[in-house]
C-alpha cells in the first residue's frame, strides 16, 4: 500500500464497511457493534498505522479542527516561533491544523480569529494578555498554557534560580534586574523577575534592585547601578542584556569586573557580544513535545509518544559573568 492509509484500507482489512470503521474509531453512541468487530477494526487500524483525519471529523461536526497557537506580546525572541513550528508540523501529521497568531495591543485579533476559525483549542507558550484571555474564556475553548505544564519544571522559577545560583557562586551579593524600557515588553520582565526575586531571598541577598533601560539612557541607568553597589544584573532577555553591555561601554565601565551581566533565551547573537553573553538556552524541541502531548491529551487523541522527562533549560556560561 502506498501513501497514507485510509478508512477504506482499514475497512478492507477488518472485512467491515467504512461506516463501521467510523463508528468504532469515533466511539459513536447508539450503535450496536460486537466486541469482536471492534477488536478487528482497532487491530487493522494499528497494523496499517491509520490515524483519523481530525480536521475532517470536526468539519462534519460543525467545527474547524483548527488549533490556534497564540504568540503573546510578552514572548520575545525566536523560541515561541520555533516551538510553534514544531507543534504545527506534528499536529499536521495527525490531521490537525494549527494556525499561528501574534497578539497585538491595538486590536481584537484574537477575538476575531476565534470567531472566524472556531478553533477546538488555544495554545500559547506564555500567559495571554487581558484581551486575549477574555476572548478565550468567552468562547469556552480549552487553553493549554505551555509554561505551566508539569513536564517543564516551572521555568519561571527554575531559570531564576539557575541565574542567581551562578551569580552567587561568582561571589555576587547585590543583584539587579533589568527591564526593557519599552512598556510593551514589560510583561516579559514581570514573568522572569519573580524567579530572580525568590532565588535571591533563598540566598539571603538584599532586595533585587529594578531598572528599566532604553538605548538612550542605558549608560545613565548602568552608572547608577554601579554607584549604588550593584555588581551583577539579570536581564529580562538577551536583548536587554545587550543594552546593559552597551551602557557599560558608554559609562566607561568594564564587564564583568565592574558589573556582571546575564541574559536569557540564548539568542543567535549572544556569543558575539563583547564580552560574550552568559545566558540561558532552552531546548525548543523538548518544550514543543511537552506542549504537543498536552494538546493531544486535551483533544482526546491517543498518543503513544509521551515525552521523556528532561531539563529544558541550560546555563551557557561565557565571559560576561
Amino acid at each position: 500500500m502506498k501513501g497514507r492509509p485510509t478508512k477504506a484500507d482499514v475497512a478492507r482489512m477488518a472485512n467491515v464497511s467504512t461506516a463501521t470503521v467510523s463508528y468504532v474509531l469515533n466511539n459513536s453512541v447508539g450503535r450496536t457493534i460486537s466486541a469482536q468487530t471492534r477488536a478487528a477494526v482497532h487491530s487493522a487500524a494499528a497494523e496499517l498505522g491509520y490515524r483519523p483525519n481530525l480536521a475532517a471529523r470536526n468539519l462534519a461536526r460543525g467545527k474547524s479542527g483548527v488549533v490556534l497557537y497564540i504568540v503573546p506580546q510578552l514572548a520575545g525572541g525566536e523560541m515561541p516561533m520555533q516551538v510553534g513550528t514544531h507543534m504545527t508540523t506534528e499536529l499536521t501529521r495527525r490531521g490537525i491544523m494549527q494556525v499561528q497568531l501574534f497578539e497585538t495591543e491595538q486590536d481584537d485579533t484574537v477575538a476575531d480569529a476565534i470567531n472566524h476559525l472556531q478553533p477546538i483549542a488555544v495554545t500559547s507558550l506564555f500567559p495571554l494578555g487581558c484581551k486575549a484571555s477574555r476572548a478565550v474564556n468567552a468562547a469556552a475553548i480549552p487553553h493549554i498554557c505551555v509554561h505551566t505544564l508539569p513536564g517543564l519544571g516551572d521555568p519561571q522559577y527554575s531559570v531564576g534560580q539557575m541565574r542567581v545560583d551562578h551569580l552567587v557562586a561568582r561571589g555576587h551579593r547585590n543583584v539587579a534586574f533589568a527591564y526593557s524600557g519599552d512598556r510593551r515588553w514589560r510583561a516579559l520582565g514581570d514573568y522572569w523577575i519573580d524567579g530572580v526575586r525568590r532565588a535571591a531571598r533563598q540566598h539571603g541577598l538584599p532586595d533585587v534592585v529594578v531598572k528599566a533601560l532604553t538605548p538612550d539612557d542605558s549608560a545613565t541607568m548602568v552608572g547608577e547601578l554601579h554607584a549604588s553597589g550593584i555588581t551583577a544584573v539579570c536581564a529580562q532577555s538577551d536583548e536587554v542584556a545587550f543594552l546593559v553591555l552597551d551602557g557599560l561601554r558608554h559609562a566607561g565601565l568594564r564587564c564583568p569586573d565592574d558589573l556582571a551581566v546575564i541574559g536569557v533565551d540564548a539568542t543567535a547573537l549572544s556569543p558575539f557580544s563583547v564580552p560574550a553573553l552568559t545566558t540561558v538556552a532552552f531546548d525548543r524541541t523538548a518544550i514543543a513535545e511537552v506542549a504537543l502531548s498536552a494538546v493531544l491529551t486535551e483533544l482526546g487523541v491517543p498518543d503513544a509518544s509521551r515525552p521523556a522527562a528532561r531539563d529544558i533549560a541550560t546555563l551557557v556560561i561565557r565571559e560576561s559573568t
